[in-house]
Order: structure tokens, then C-alpha cells, then sequence
């Protein structure tokens, strides 16, 4: 069987943790931050993890994560 070849900006964005599970970063986090609480950001700065539902479509993404 041939190597498959890795999504490269899947990739940039997504981790594996320890247990398996995929780690991404959240959205909101660019641009127009003055229109945020405090409370919003600091949330925004923490990394979550994808959602079972979107984790078969990341893992084609990445074959070898």
C-alpha cells in the first residue's frame, strides 16, 4: 500500500493529546478583541478539543497523527 499524504494545513492546526483525542485552537481570537470582555478572552486563549463528530474526518486528514 502506498504512503497517504498528510493535510498540511490540517496539520498546522490540529494536535493529538495523549488519550487520542484531537486538540485545536479556538475561533474569535484575530481581530476586533476591544469588543470582548476580559472573561471571553482569557477563554478564547485555551486550546479545546474537536468534537466527536468532526474527529473521523480530521484523522483522514492525518494519517499519521
Amino acid at each position: 500500500m502506498p504512503k497517504l499524504r498528510t493535510n498540511r494545513a490540517a496539520a498546522k492546526r490540529f494536535k493529538k493529546t495523549g488519550s487520542g483525542k484531537i486538540k485545536r485552537a479556538k475561533a474569535f481570537t484575530r481581530h476586533i478583541m476591544f469588543n470582548k470582555t476580559r472573561k471571553q478572552k482569557r477563554q478564547l486563549g485555551k486550546s479545546t478539543l474537536v468534537h466527536k463528530s468532526n474527529e473521523l474526518a480530521i484523522k483522514r486528514l492525518l494519517p499519521y497523527l
